[in-house]
């Protein structure tokens, strides 16, 4: 599926689930799943073991979950992410061309 594939979807699920939440819920939420995913790598790679009472999450779900919450932020605003993400790898390749690798 293409990104403005999941937009639609995304959109008609929302709007038949009871609509989409107010602004500062939905970027709310973004940073709970945004947490969610960070603990998980935390436990994987990181310094934090899990607890024994911890289930194991799945790294796929979590991304999910975030790209879920992103797209509803970006339908709410009237954002096609497809031209964002052209939009953001523009910027990189020329702005930031050579700014990790020490070629310019």
């Amino acid at each position: 599926m293409d990104i403005g594939q999941a937009q639609l979807l995304v959109d008609d699920w929302i709007r038949n689930n009871g609509g989409y939440w107010d602004e500062m819920s939905l970027m709310l939420r973004l940073c709970e799943e945004t947490g969610e995913l960070a603990r998980e790598y935390n436990h994987r790679f990181g310094a934090k073991p899990k607890k024994g009472s911890e289930g194991e999450q799945e790294l796929a779900e979590e991304m999910g979950d975030v790209l879920f919450i992103l797209v509803c932020l970006a339908n709410q605003q009237g954002i096609d992410l497809g031209d964002a993400l052209n939009k953001s790898l523009d910027k990189n390749t020329t702005r930031d061309r050579g700014r990790w690798t020490g070629e310019s």
